[in-house]
């Protein structure tokens, strides 16, 4: 029997999470999406897969009489909106969410790094797009040597980012300069986000950096590309997109790190490609694709983990 869960937020990122579930998904039952805007696709289409909707929000949630089986909330809407929703669902004990936004009211999940860590959590938070591409990589780094700092920069389509997304830019570098530091495990952390407007649009590249203790190359390679695996085990799109490099700073040409002062030892690159699966969205969305199928798999884990 699949686990009922509800999507709040009936824009890109909500439907396309919809149709991964409806299709795909072999533990999950989407019994309900909910929106603000009765026009909105994802409500339309969700009432053509048979799916019950409701545009009043989080509050109409609470009253459709399908709430009761549901355990599991996706919310895909706004950093501001989910501290209005999370209190509304916060009084039901049996209910779990998983944000989508960078609201960051629960602890930081990455499927590939972390998960086992907050199984008990009620509320976990999907970081970013551009946390869930390369805060993986920054910690297959740390798991080999220790890092001083690690800075991403994460490079979408202007046509992918939809109101949502540019309404949450200075939540989105400071939620994944934190998840950088928290998960990855690197003593200072910095995000930079580009909107690219380029026609034809360009598929999602991540850029990281870090700054490293001297370690093991090789052994920092094999955990990079290990990590990696793990991540295209739900976003098959996920690649590296060249080989990665290395560069030593000598302890006699240190770099100036701000907060940190000056620092030396090993500077890793790595340059990430994420393809979208094309489920819903253009396959160049690779930032919402990623989202979604990290969001999907952290409640398909949850469900095993709770049922064995």
């Amino acid at each position: 029997m699949k686990t009922k869960v509800a999507i709040i937020g009936s824009g890109n990122i909500g439907t396309d999470l919809l149709i991964k579930i409806l299709r795909y998904s072999e533990t999950l039952e989407v019994a309900a999406m909910v929106g603000i805007d009765p026009k909105s696709d994802g409500l339309a289409r969700a009432a053509r897969m048979d799916v019950p909707t409701c545009h009043t929000g989080v509050d109409g949630l609470l009253e459709m009489p399908e709430w009761n089986d549901i355990k599991i909330v996706f919310d895909a809407t706004s950093a501001k909106a989910h501290l209005y929703n999370w209190e509304k669902i916060r009084q039901f004990s049996d209910k779990r969410m998983i944000d989508l936004t960078p609201a960051s009211v629960g602890p930081y999940l990455v499927p590939a790094v972390n998960f086992s860590d907050h199984m008990e959590a009620l509320n976990v938070n999907m970081v970013t797009c551009g946390g869930q591409a390369t805060i993986p990589i920054v910690a297959a780094i740390s798991d080999v040597v220790k890092v001083h700092y690690g800075e991403i920069v994460a490079s979408i389509a202007s046509k992918s980012a939809g109101p949502g997304t540019r309404a949450n830019i200075d939540e989105f570098t400071e939620t994944t300069s934190r998840g950088i530091e928290k998960i990855g495990k690197a003593e200072k952390g910095k995000a930079i986000i580009i909107l690219n407007p380029a026609e034809p649009p360009l598929v999602m590249r991540d850029t990281v950096f870090t700054l490293s203790e001297m370690g093991d190359k090789e052994a920092i390679r094999k955990s990079i590309r290990a990590k990696v695996e793990l991540v295209q085990e739900y976003v098959p799109g996920y690649k590296l997109h060249q080989e990665i490099l290395f560069d030593e700073i000598p302890a006699s040409n240190p770099v100036l790190i701000q907060g940190l002062g000056y620092r030396h030892g090993l500077k890793t690159s790595v340059y990430l490609k994420i393809t979208g699966a094309g489920h819903y969205l253009p396959e160049y969305a690779g930032n919402l694709d990623i989202m979604t199928s990290a969001a999907r798999a952290t409640a398909e884990r949850l469900v095993k983990s709770i049922q064995s």
